[in-house]
């Protein structure tokens, strides 16, 4: 039981990856789309449940999390049809997101992935925004906004707390 919360970070970045492999329109890409958001949210529940949290599956999660919304980005950005605006705004969360990373290496000689509520609040947000930009530009950008406010609370977190 104590390997749950890891096993469920390693099949989310497998279903990352199949979600490169179905088409996006498709009921499977919607499916691996949603059983991907739940791990995200299981996995870490089950750990602080079990009391198995570990360095090791927190890094485990980040680089889940990461390759879910790197392989989503693949798939649904050439067909989301986004304001150049939103792009541009996109960009700087990802410049703050950057600096936040070197400021680590520079100070602690370490990458740092802080699981901030903000930075919860944002993936959750951007789960459920993807899908409604086909529709509507209005919920993501509400979450550009939280994912500015977690990116710069993030760098306030990695240089007071990391």
């Amino acid at each position: 039981m104590k390997h749950l919360p890891n096993i469920l970070s390693s099949l989310r970045i497998v279903g990352a990856v199949a979600l490169l492999l179905s088409n996006v329109p498709s009921i499977l890409f919607w499916v691996l789309y949603i059983a991907c958001g739940i791990s995200d949210i299981a996995d870490g529940w089950l750990a602080r449940k079990l009391k198995c949290v570990t360095r090791t599956g927190a890094l485990l999660d980040s680089l889940a999390d990461f390759c879910f919304v790197a392989c989503c980005a693949w798939k649904l950005l050439p067909i989301l049809e986004l304001p150049q605006w939103l792009w541009l705004w996109a960009g700087v969360i990802v410049a703050i997101k950057v600096v936040n990373q070197l400021s680590a290496l520079v100070m602690y000689e370490r990458c740092c992935f802080p699981h901030t509520l903000a930075n919860k609040v944002t993936g959750f947000m951007l789960f459920i925004a993807v899908p409604m930009t086909f529709w509507s530009i209005i919920p993501i950008s509400i979450a550009a906004i939280v994912a500015t406010f977690a990116a710069i609370h993030e760098g306030h977190y990695i240089r007071t707390k990391c």
